[in-house]
């Protein structure tokens, strides 16, 4: 007995066509922009001041994102909605977009809530949260005697 290699795009010989009828439903733009999660990525950093957020959200507006805080929680949600038709009454295709997304990120204890600053610039919105003073690293030489 020999091993065949799958082939997606090979002929089904006992139904020949079967394939392509689900490619074609789930190729179709519905389902393909629809069915994909969007959740933009992050980046999560630390420096001796700050912590800093970086999340990647190109084609938004900085009017799109509400950032809340509230406790130790910090969330940054979007939520977009666009009609595109053509002013024909007859129209053969009309397309509506929604998309929405939030994130959520418990900020640890040495977290300053009053010190928070965000900016959105070239599809990137970066949150600098500073650290409370006494959570920051003293640094010194201990002289050994």
């Amino acid at each position: 007995m020999t091993l065949v290699k799958f082939n997606k795009n090979g002929n089904n010989t006992l139904m020949p066509g079967f394939n392509d009828v689900f490619d074609s439903i789930f190729n179709d733009s519905f389902f393909s922009d629809r069915m994909i999660t969007r959740v933009p990525a992050v980046n999560i950093s630390e420096s001796e001041n700050n912590y800093h957020v970086e999340l990647a959200a190109p084609g938004l507006k900085k009017e799109d994102f509400k950032l809340n805080l509230e406790r130790n929680q910090l969330s940054i949600s979007v939520e977009t909605s666009s009609e595109q038709a053509d002013n024909q009454k007859n129209y053969s295709k009309r397309e509506y977009s929604y998309s929405s997304f939030v994130r959520s990120f418990t900020l640890p204890d040495s977290a300053d809530h009053s010190n928070i600053e965000a900016n959105y610039t070239d599809g990137i919105l970066r949150i600098d949260i500073a650290k409370r003073e006494e959570a920051k690293a003293v640094r010194r030489q201990i002289e050994i005697k």
